[in-house]
């Protein structure tokens, strides 16, 4: 969600700072603001809204100095305005933060029974506060994070600046990521190697628990006891063009586009072409033992996993479980012995997810991750790491890194199939075969971009919009219904098909476009029978599906949109790419703000 730069640099740090900023935008925000130490004073920069209005300060109110900290809010405590924007500062502390103060009240409450005036709603001033009031009490910045940093509870990375030592910032994380990066002469604080690609590709990972006091000379790191320790500098791999759109309109729609290529290059990573066998990394633990899986997963990486619960019991006939992340410590699930606990997440920081990686871990399972990060906190908690291949993903609302984890669950569930006896040479051949024509059948779907463009003035002047799908089809009709929900804004929902007439079917009148996913073959011709019970109520249907399927589902369709004829397995990567042009597509017609759509962040890093 929100980003971090800072920067002890041997020239002037504003421009870049902002540049980082930029390289962040993906992330989601609603404030930003900068802070630089010059003459020795605090200059500070924020404005709500895009970087345009901080771009705009800057001109007016330029912020000079070589050492400076600059950060993206998504709101939490407190509404997105100037104030509550960071960085947050007292005379002698500046300071940025992602994550969440859980026991902030507290803090708060003591601070002001000690006198300290409060300016904003945020829980990030009391870190300033209690960081300020051991600097005026004479403490080092060193001997004030060692006494402030075990007070705080929650989600936390903080990069802070200080006005009597301007030669230095110091950076801490807890169950938010931070990166330091170094340069000839300059040392780096980010969110990610994405902000600082343009400034160094040698990195370090902070884990968990540490702290470290960055100067233009490197670096020092403790760990959470204050212990000095050494964290491996290593090539980040990021590069400025990740974050450019070529020619493209959006991020969102460029990353549609590049669909056929990423999946190939996951799928090389995950199948022998020449024995046409799956092939998984080196696993230190014998698969076959495996007798339950529990899926685990927020927003559209949950519905990767409703597909490949279809998958895993179809092929391994091995029992899945799925929760959505944020609920499933709280209901306290059964473990089973000899689980395997498997975890999918774009970014691997996910707050929710990350607990319940952790909750799992403590259960005694084992604990695999679909990722495409492959340095982030879940991937570096990992026995098995199965990285998505997706490369940088800009736009908030996920595309191809959402087809990128099927190809990587289908690999796996036929795998796991293979190691439980379920499945012969034979029928993995044929498997590996069927995922090897994904990228060309994905190409294929991306080839009808202009009939989706021609229909979307159809559904953009709904305020309801219905998904029905059936089999490993509904989980493309509720990630079809959060794509357009988020972008567009248009209230959507996704059903079963068969679930319609227990209870949806009651909304259905003229004014609702029905979208039915629904490729030809054993379950068409009940989808068929649920598309009558739409067309006797006025309902406006949008089917998609092969062409064998639009010619038995006959007329009375207010719009069609043909797909090439695939096998099932790939069916769920191929009808992805329809559901998310009809998304970009209405939200073009709509004017909205495709790539950073209101309220939402790429990487939700608190609970």
């Amino acid at each position: 969600m929100c980003g971090i730069i800072g920067i002890v640099g041997a020239e002037p740090v504003a421009e870049r700072l902002v540049d980082g900023l930029k390289r962040m935008e993906y992330r989601g925000y609603d404030s930003a603001g900068i802070c630089t130490i010059d003459d020795g004073k605090l200059v500070r920069r924020r404005a709500e809204g895009k970087l345009a209005n901080l771009v705009g300060e800057l001109k007016k109110n330029p912020a000079e100095g070589t050492v400076g900290i600059a950060h993206t809010r998504w709101a939490t405590h407190g509404a997105p305005t100037e104030a509550n924007a960071h960085p947050h500062a007292t005379g002698e502390v500046a300071l940025v933060h992602n994550g969440i103060i859980e026991n902030f009240k507290q803090l708060r409450d003591e601070l002001i029974a000690d006198g300290r005036k409060f300016e904003s709603e945020t829980d990030t001033e009391v870190v300033v506060h209690l960081i300020s009031r051991r600097i005026e009490e004479g403490k080092t910045p060193e001997e004030a994070m060692e006494i402030v940093l075990p007070r705080l509870r929650g989600a936390f990375a903080l990069a802070v600046a200080f006005r009597s030592q301007p030669d230095l910032l110091i950076g801490a994380r807890l169950g938010s990521p931070l990166v330091v990066g170094y340069g000839e002469g300059e040392t780096y604080l980010g969110s990610d190697a994405l902000a600082l690609a343009p400034l160094t590709q040698k990195i370090s990972y902070l884990e968990e628990g540490d702290w470290v006091v960055v100067t233009r000379e490197g670096a020092t790191i403790y760990d959470k006891d204050n212990n000095r320790v050494e964290r491996a500098v290593v090539h980040s791999g990021a590069t400025a063009a990740a974050t450019e759109k070529g020619n493209y309109h959006h991020f969102m729609q460029k990353e549609i586009f590049e669909q056929p290529t990423v999946v190939a290059q996951t799928l090389r990573s995950y199948v022998r072409q020449l024995e046409r066998t799956v092939a998984l990394p080196q696993i230190d633990f014998d698969l076959s033992k495996i007798d339950r899986v529990t899926i685990v997963a927020c927003g559209t990486s949950y519905y990767a996993g409703m597909v490949a619960k279809y998958w895993f019991e179809k092929f391994a006939r091995v029992p899945v479980d799925i929760d959505v992340a944020s609920e499933f410590r709280y209901r306290d699930p059964v473990l089973p012995y000899c689980g395997l606990a498997l975890f999918i997440s774009q970014s691997g920081e996910t707050a929710d997810t990350l607990a319940a990686l952790r909750h799992c871990r403590e259960a005694g399972q084992t604990i695999a991750v679909v990722v495409n990060v492959p340095t982030s906190s879940m991937a570096r908690e990992a026995d098995l790491l199965l990285p998505t291949h997706a490369g940088p993903e800009i736009g908030v609302a996920s595309t191809k890194a959402f087809t990128c984890q099927l190809a990587v669950l289908a690999a796996l569930a036929a795998h796991l199939a293979v190691k439980k006896g379920k499945m012969d040479e034979g029928e993995e051949r044929s498997v590996v075969d069927h995922l090897l024509e994904a990228p060309a059948c994905l190409n294929a779907a991306l080839d009808h971009d202009e009939d989706i463009k021609a229909m979307a003035h159809l559904i953009a002047p709904a305020r309801d919009v219905l998904y029905l799908g059936r089999g490993p089809d509904f989980p493309l009709a509720l990630e079809g219904a959060l794509k357009l929900k988020e972008i567009s804004y248009i209230h959507a929902e996704g059903y079963a098909s068969g679930e319609m007439k227990h209870g949806p079917i009651a909304l259905i009148d003229d004014n609702v476009p029905v979208i039915v996913l629904a490729p030809s073959g054993p379950l068409f011709e009940k989808t068929v029978s649920n598309m009558q019970e739409v067309r006797a109520r006025g309902g406006k249907i949008v089917l998609i599906s092969d062409a064998e399927g639009i010619a038995e589902a006959g007329e009375g369709c207010m719009a069609t949109i043909e797909m090439p004829k695939v096998h099932p397995l790939i069916a769920p990567l191929v009808y992805a790419v329809p559901v998310q042009l009809l998304a970009y597509h209405v939200a073009c017609v709509k004017g909205t703000d495709v790539d950073q759509p209101r309220n939402l962040a790429k990487s939700v890093t608190v609970e």
